[in-house]
């Protein structure tokens, strides 16, 4: 059980942290009045998820893994690394987080129309198709989960394991932010997307589906290609 809820707390705090700066970015452009650069934000709201991963792993890291992410878990499932059981339960803890996390930016900012939910059409600041959103998802999460599966393969990997798998998340997130604000983790678009609805909600099932098939998709080539079968 406290595997589950550590889920939850990391979740709630990738959310809050993550999605609360760019709601952040968002609404200090608004009031300034003054046009930011895409790229600066980008960059904002990048480190802002990234971070948030590092301080989690950290923190969490020795009680479940700090996976606060259902592709991720889908990732470990599909490689071995963790019980159907245990993979139900993250999975609970991480949409619960997600979703209390969106509540608390609901609740001081004042507003649910925004709260850093993805899309795409015209909710993507380049104007991605649908299949290009779910193209960038499935590619961004495949990279993610596998740089995921390689850090944690070996022991001797375990103090630079938070910051590699933050950085890796900061480098996805500045790639995907112009097309779909970036999902790679469903429970992190669930929360948000279930609270605003109309758009976001009808989005979802994009940033549910893409982002397991890359979770998927990175499991089996590093069971396949990439894992070392003397370790395994």
């Amino acid at each position: 059980m406290r595997k589950y809820f550590a889920e939850f707390i990391g979740t709630f705090v990738l959310t809050a942290f993550g999605c609360g700066a760019a709601v952040s970015a968002n609404a200090l452009v608004g009031s300034m009045g003054i046009p930011l650069p895409l790229g600066f934000t980008t960059l904002l709201i990048a480190f802002a998820f990234g971070l948030s991963i590092v301080a989690m792993a950290y923190s969490i890291g020795n009680v479940s893994g700090c996976h606060i992410n259902p592709a991720v878990s889908l990732g470990m499932l599909a490689a071995g690394r963790m019980s159907f059981k245990d993979f139900i339960g993250y999975i609970i803890g991480q949409f619960a987080g997600a979703t209390v996390g969106a509540a608390f930016l609901w609740v001081i900012f004042g507003s649910r129309t925004s709260l850093g939910q993805n899309g795409y059409g015209e909710a993507s600041a380049l104007g991605a198709t649908i299949w290009v959103a779910a193209l960038v998802e499935i590619v961004l999460t495949f990279v993610f989960v596998l740089v995921v599966l390689g850090v944690t393969s070996k022991p001797e990997f375990t103090s630079t394991t938070g910051l590699v798998i933050g950085l890796s998340l900061t480098l996805v997130h500045i790639l995907g932010i112009p097309f779909t604000g970036t999902s790679v983790n469903p429970a992190r678009s669930f929360g948000p997307a279930i609270l605003v609805g109309g758009t976001a909600l009808k989005q979802l099932p994009v940033f549910i589906i893409a982002p397991l098939l890359g979770g998927l998709l990175a499991a089996v080539v590093y069971k396949l290609i990439l894992e070392d079968k003397k370790a395994a």
